[in-house]
């Protein structure tokens, strides 16, 4: 039973969240700090999910395949590589230090 009881809190959370949104003023989303930090955030939560993927393995922080992956797209990214690039880059790495760590 707990576990519709946290589906249904979601949901009302949920509605609540894009309810709060809608009763925003407009005025109040024109400001400029405002939309800095819209423009600033998903940037920043991307990064964060990126590391939480990349360096933990439960409540343990992990140097893995994984990391090399992530590595050898940032340095992708430093020379200015197109995306796709960069992410073939990742998974190439990656692939390979899985095959030789075992």
């Amino acid at each position: 039973m707990n576990i519709w009881i946290a589906i249904a809190a979601t949901a009302v959370g949920c509605y609540a969240v894009k309810l709060i949104g809608l009763l925003v003023p407009a005025g109040a989303l024109e400001r400029p700090v405002v939309r800095r930090l819209a423009a600033l955030l998903p940037v920043a939560l991307l990064a964060a999910l990126t590391a939480q993927q990349t360096f933990a393995d439960g409540r343990a922080l992990v140097l893995d395949a994984k990391a090399a992956g992530l590595a050898a797209a940032a340095l992708a990214l430093l020379v200015r590589a197109p995306f796709l690039l960069v992410v073939g880059v990742a998974v190439v790495v990656t692939a390979a230090v899985r095959v030789m760590t075992g």
